[in-house]
């Protein structure tokens, strides 16, 4: 790369199709983790839709029994795998962290291009899977459902085993660039609250995964050589199977949510006009959800004839969940007290992940209490509770997290108009959606049924409605953010008056290697000052 190549923009150092597909720049490879994460998004979404207008009224609409379980399966399995878990760490934390930490790069630039490819290879197959035949065994891929030799359900569980290989590689690199990469001066203490959550979340992306890989593997084993391992007709235990699969689920939402809080303490700092108060406290309460996380799977199985104490401990532990929660919550809204808030769009994605996240965990709660799961398990009640932590507080703080670097990212300002009225469709759109979702399962309504009560008509129209609103603002926003890109390169260097290290990059976009040269942190994690070495 020549000197003159390495002090223009990133996006115009090299052209072509080529140039992008063979880079180990963490920004372009981010931004073609966010092109494919915001295309999954949108097919996630397409089946969410098809499948809440089929329940419009209890009766047939326009899918039969089988189309239903498909779309469901395929909704849950496409938002998990390719959306939610990838998300925040493959588009915003590859193009972010470097950036702030005062890196040129990641650690393992190849490394970070493979995992890549691997996403694509598993978002690939989970493709093939939609014309083998009908995925039926949810995206939990519960024995019996994933034993038949149904050939989507099979197709799927591979992509979901490459996809793991992804997230793997992925954390690897990050631990190892946050450890050695860092910027003259920016110890532990001055390192932004985005980067001890990527750091909480590669932990467990390195540890749980490959407890998710092991049990796919025996699935496939058992699938293919009919051994006795998860099959009760082959001598099997079906409860083994959930065990393995919880182990790795359970801090697969804290995997999917702490990057969300990371993008929660940049928007509320940013555009409170304020340094994060409690700045410690939440760095390890990141690091306390991480361990956590591992000791709570067994309260996904309240009802699955585990030991009264197995139940009670892990009802025990899952209380203990809300303490390092709890923490973000109120240092969140103490920073906003007093503060100099301006009603941007990003914040306003911020102050939504603050008033989501709240209902989740709440409803987390509730559902740890032994006696009441008993009667909201397999509920709407949990489908509510579990779209408001991942898609209320994780995919809120995705879309406000690329509003946020959207100018740092492509050089060009959206229009805040339509930035604030999207993100207000999308506030009502989701809450109308879920949260009548709450009182239709404490009424005892179950999950995944293709037919239901009459009674019950009312809220899953309300909810259908909701989707639809959610839909617009969803493709307001994008619409919005595509249509800046036609624009003339307007973004200033830093537009939201922020403090972290990536707004002192004078280009933007940034150029190739990020600095020209290496920055030296001299003052706290939202204070940066820095001079040149």
């Amino acid at each position: 790369m020549t000197a003159h190549a390495e002090n223009i923009n990133y996006l115009k150092t090299t052209r072509g199709l080529k140039s992008w597909l063979t880079t180990v720049d963490h920004k372009r490879i981010g931004l073609m983790y966010l092109a494919s994460i915001l295309v999954f998004f949108i097919t996630g979404g397409l089946y969410a839709m098809l499948f809440r207008l089929e329940l419009w009224s209890p009766e047939k609409n326009f899918l039969t029994p089988d189309q239903y379980n498909n779309f469901f399966t395929l909704h849950g399995v496409i938002m998990v795998f390719l959306v939610v878990v990838p998300g925040i760490p493959g588009a915003l934390g590859n193009f972010v962290l470097p950036l702030q930490i005062g890196a040129k790069d990641l650690a393992f630039p190849k490394l970070n291009l493979t995992s890549l490819y691997l996403y694509w290879i598993g978002a690939a197959l989970a493709i093939i899977s939609l014309f083998a035949g009908h995925a039926d065994s949810g995206w939990t891929f519960y024995a019996p459902y994933s034993l038949s030799k149904n050939p989507a359900v099979l197709w799927m569980l591979t992509a979901a085993f490459i996809l793991g290989f992804s997230s793997i590689l992925t954390g690897l690199n990050f631990i190892v660039t946050i450890h050695k990469m860092r910027a003259p001066g920016m110890t532990w203490f001055r390192m932004p609250l985005f980067i001890w959550a990527l750091y909480a979340t590669a932990i467990m992306q390195v540890f749980a995964t490959p407890v998710l890989g092991i049990t796919l593997i025996l699935l496939l084993v058992e699938n293919f050589f009919h051994i006795g391992i998860f099959d009760p007709a082959l001598g099997g235990d079906p409860i083994l199977m959930q065990h393995f699969f919880w182990f790795y689920s359970h801090p697969a939402v804290y995997i999917i949510v702490v990057p969300g809080f990371g993008i929660a303490s940049e928007l509320i700092s940013a555009f409170s006009k304020r340094e994060i108060f409690g700045y410690k406290f939440i760095a390890y309460s990141s690091v306390a959800i991480t361990i956590i996380g591992f000791l709570v799977w067994g309260h996904h199985m309240f009802v699955a004839g585990q030991s009264e104490v197995a139940d009670t401990i892990f009802s025990f532990l899952t209380f203990f969940t809300a303490i390092p929660s709890a923490i973000k919550v109120f240092n969140w809204t103490t920073t906003l007290y007093k503060g100099s808030i301006s009603l941007q769009t990003p914040m306003l994605y911020g102050l939504q992940i603050l008033f989501n996240f709240t209902i989740g965990g709440l409803t987390g709660i509730i559902l740890a209490i032994l006696s009441v799961d008993i009667h909201l398990h397999d509920t709407y009640f949990v489908v509510s509770h579990f779209h408001y932590v991942a898609m209320g507080t994780t995919m809120i703080a995705f879309i406000g997290g690329v509003h946020y670097w959207w100018p740092k990212m492509t050089g060009k300002m959206f229009n805040e108009f339509w930035g604030r009225l999207a993100s207000i469709l999308v506030f009502i759109g989701f809450n109308t959606t879920f949260f009548v979702q709450l009182i239709m399962g404490s009424q005892g309504s179950p999950r995944r049924y293709y037919h239901y009560l009459k009674e019950f008509q009312i809220y899953h129209q309300i909810s259908t409605t909701g989707i639809l609103i959610l839909a617009t603002g969803l493709f307001m926003a994008l619409i919005n953010l595509l249509l800046s890109l036609r624009g003339p390169s307007n973004a200033p260097q830093n537009p939201w008056g922020a403090r972290t290290l990536e707004w002192e990059v004078a280009e933007t976009p940034p150029v190739l290697f990020n600095f020209k040269e290496t920055p030296v942190v001299t003052h706290g994690p939202y204070e940066f000052a820095t001079e040149k070495s």
